[in-house]
């Protein structure tokens, strides 16, 4: 397969390269600064002083407007000027050669331009009859419940119909044609590029699980869980970073993956070699999140188990992307983003009219903030609660008085279970009793060690469920702890907002090196078509993230001021449902036994709130199927464009790339797609496993990606004296310093890493879920160094002896 054209590169391996700063106009620079010192002061800046900006405007905390909806506009407003500025540049510096046969020319010119119409003519009207039909589709299965069809039926339809679609693109645009392969032909207008773009972004954590982690975490989260908005501003706030200082540039080297950059910037074999296996690790961690989505979504439409369910979604991935690579998932990205995106604004404008008397949630729902604030003080200074805290805080102890004595805590338990089983039977109780009685004394840990690991999980879950509002921080309050009050107080002040600018830093870092992104950029005609991609993904994501902080803060006023006291006897049937597919998504228990609910004895996930999000709004179970369809479609976008970038990276970038290998372009296509077959087996398996929620999965890949790429990349894109050793050892540092940081907080391996490099074991207080905020500046750093200290000697003038 011939080889990416590249322009002004220098020879590989070299300093210098295809951007080095001669190339960069003056005008350029200036305005990336001034736009990134607007960036800085939005973002960080403004969330820095989040607790000072606290006063009303408007009826709206003013910090948490700023961080949930003010700082995201300003950053569309950045990458809209950012490509109007270049364009401008461009005319301005355009010079206009002589035409030998004008009068062809401008025939031609005129026909090229025609022909772009009519295309685009005819993918307007194709989207808007797509579009036409789904909502015919859905007004008719409205129509269809309420002439009786039953709610088993309605979400198998939706689950086997879209996925139906969407292999029906995936069929039409069937191809073994490396260029449509690789980067669809490399004609994608910009604003269906963007909508691709958007759908491949939007996975599974942003539509299933952001609205529930702010549901959870409110503005910032606690110091031992870092997040809220810092979500939504790393998830936007990133575009600004990939528009004016990476996309545009690897468009104009007309590459076909990430690893290709590393190759032509920097030349040999490490580069490229590192560069893939980072890329293959940060995108297997993301696709298992992805396909955990599918399996839980697929498994609550259908009914199946949670591992069918995965197998009935991965079917719909291959179809996809299976037969016809990037010119397949764009047009099926296209689909699923009209999808996901009324699968999402239909129940939070529902929600808000219900509440509100005002569809437009975004704009309204800042009232329910000050309402909920008033229910939170009622909470707690109720006698229930209370109550709830106590009982939660006597379990924590229980387990806490176990784990002094493992073993003979563990032969009590068992013996007490057995006595128990021996008494039903005695009394002749009834039998569904006794079984219950044996599946307790089964489930009960075999060993010691998994009875430590046991109890010491529950033993915190019990103690952080023992504070009050059930261990959720106030929704508005930016940042837990107090500046001005106790010890303990300002220090949990200090970490909340240390991690909540951690985190942020890693997700926009990470969002400007996660290769399957960048690689959509790769897909446009023209590199000022590859920044105004950019700026209509920013718009189309932005119509999501918007709702998403209001859609969190409509469900806690729906829960808190209606589901809160009622009687468990009339708890409602999707509850159940919910509770059946996986406990952890939801538990409902009458800790204090007055058979009323009470805010503490609700557990609800991250991955429940959007999808539970219809039935708990009462809303026609056709709803629920739609939302259901929307975390399918962005769950099976996201994974199409991941698993394309790993079978890219196995394939092209190293088994094609080490060796000499006798293969036409269409084989190695036709390896590319089996690679990707045994990829995506991969993940189901291990999504199977069930290895965590959705968000801290993904979470981790954005630090990976952060940490591996973005030093490199950008010191080789802006910087004349980056050499091959430098790159080589910022990639290694930065991505080791990440996952080490990572893997020595995971239980199992903390008795075999060494862990005196910090005191308890966190560096400066920063979870490890952000852990790129140590990996980013340790490749930068080591990149810099290496590259100074291994740049070749300027070669002296020859002097031409006379003798």
């Amino acid at each position: 397969m011939p080889g990416p054209a590249l322009h002004d590169a220098s020879p590989a391996g070299q300093v210098g390269g295809p951007f080095a700063p001669d190339l960069h106009d003056a005008r350029h620079l200036s305005l990336k600064a001034v736009l990134l010192v607007a960036w800085v002061l939005v973002s960080f800046v403004a969330c820095y002083f989040a607790r000072d900006l606290q006063m009303l405007v408007a009826g709206w905390p003013l910090a948490y407007w700023i961080a949930a909806q003010g700082a995201v506009l300003v950053f569309i407003a950045i990458v809209v000027a950012y490509c109007w500025a270049m364009s401008r540049f461009e005319r301005q510096d355009a010079t206009v050669a002589p035409r030998p046969c004008p009068p062809t020319a401008s025939m031609a010119e005129r026909e090229e331009r025609s022909r772009e119409r009519a295309y685009l003519w005819r993918l307007h009207r194709i989207l808007a009859l797509y579009i036409l039909g789904v909502l015919g589709f859905l007004a008719f299965m409205a129509w269809a419940e309420q002439r009786g069809l039953s709610r088993h039926w309605i979400g198998p339809i939706f689950l086997f119909l879209t996925v139906m679609v969407y292999a029906g693109i995936g069929v039409y645009g069937r191809t073994t044609n490396p260029d449509e392969y690789y980067v669809a032909g490399r004609r994608i207008p910009p604003m269906y590029n963007g909508m691709a773009a958007a759908a491949d972004w939007m996975s599974a954590a942003s539509f299933i699980s952001l609205a529930g982690a702010l549901y959870l975490q409110g503005f910032s989260g606690t110091p031992g869980q870092p997040g809220g908005l810092a979500y939504l501003l790393g998830w936007t706030g990133g575009f600004c970073l990939v528009a004016m200082l990476i996309a545009p540039h690897l468009r104009a080297m007309n590459l076909y993956t990430i690893p290709d950059f590393f190759q032509v910037r920097f030349g040999g074999r490490w580069p490229r070699v590192i560069a893939a296996l980072a890329a293959v690790l940060c995108s297997f961690t993301y696709v298992v999140a992805q396909i955990y989505g599918v399996g839980l979504i697929a498994s609550r439409l259908t009914g199946v188990q949670f591992e069918i369910g995965i197998m009935l979604g991965l079917g719909g991935v291959l179809l996809c992307s299976f037969l016809g690579g990037m010119r397949a998932i764009t047009w099926t990205q296209v689909a699923q983003y009209v999808v996901l995106l009324l699968a999402f604004l239909i129940p939070v404008s529902w929600l808000a009219y219900q509440q509100l008397g005002n569809p437009l949630a975004t704009l309204v729902y800042g009232k329910q903030l000050g309402k909920i604030a008033d229910l939170e003080e009622q909470l707690l200074q109720s006698p229930a609660e209370y109550q709830v805290v106590m009982a939660y805080l006597e379990r924590a102890q229980e387990f806490e008085v176990r784990l002094q004595d493992v073993g003979a805590a563990l032969e009590r338990e068992r013996e007490a279970a057995r006595e128990r089983i021996h008494r039903l039977r005695a009394q002749n109780a009834d039998v569904g009793l006794i079984v219950a009685a044996s599946r307790e004394l089964a489930a009960m840990p075999r060993d010691e060690a998994t009875a430590r690991e046991r109890w010491t999980r529950e033993m915190r879950e019990n103690y952080e469920r023992a504070r009050p509002l059930g261990g959720l921080p106030r929704h508005s309050q930016a940042f837990v702890g107090d500046p001005e009050g106790s010890a303990q107080e300002r220090q949990d002040f200090q970490d909340t907002r240390r991690n909540f600018l951690a985190l942020m830093f890693c997700l926009m870092v990470g969002t400007a090196g996660l290769p399957h992104l960048l690689t959509r950029y790769y897909t446009t005609a023209t590199v000022a078509g590859s920044r105004a991609s950019v700026a209509w993904s920013l718009f189309f994501i932005a119509l999501l993230y918007l709702s998403a902080p209001a859609l969190a803060v409509l469900v806690k006023y729906e829960v808190m001021n209606n589901l809160v006291g009622s009687s468990f006897d009339a708890l409602p049937n999707w509850m159940a449902q919910w509770a059946r597919v996986d406990a952890s998504l939801l538990s409902v228990e009458d800790v204090n036994g007055d058979g009323i609910v009470q805010f503490g004895e609700i557990r609800l996930g991250a991955d429940l709130i959007m999808l539970a999000t219809p039935e708990l709004g009462g809303l026609p179970y056709v709803v629920s199927g739609l939302v259901a369809a929307g975390g399918l479609a962005a769950a099976l976008s996201t994974a199409d464009g991941l698993l394309l970038t790993i079978s890219n990276a196995l394939v092209r970038d190293l088994y094609f790339q080490e060796k000499p290998r006798n293969a036409s372009p269409e084989q190695r296509v036709i390896l590319t797609k089996f690679t990707l077959l045994a990829v995506a087996l991969s993940a189901a398996f291990v999504a199977a496993l069930k290895p965590s929620e959705i968000l801290p999965m993904v979470s981790a890949s954005f630090s990976l990606a952060a940490s591996a790429f973005v030093p490199a990349m950008v010191l080789g894109i802006f910087w004349r004296g980056t050499t091959r050793k430098g790159a080589v050892a910022g990639m290694l540092v930065g991505l080791a310093v990440t996952v080490y940081y990572m893997l020595s907080h995971v239980a199992a391996l903390r008795s075999v890493l060494p862990l005196w490099l910090w005191a308890d074991g966190l560096w400066f207080g920063i979870q490890p879920i952000s852990a790129g905020v140590f990996g980013v500046p340790a490749g930068f750093c080591t990149a810099m160094l290496v590259s100074w200290f291994t740049r070749p000697a300027p070669e002296l003038p020859r002097v031409r002896s006379e003798l």
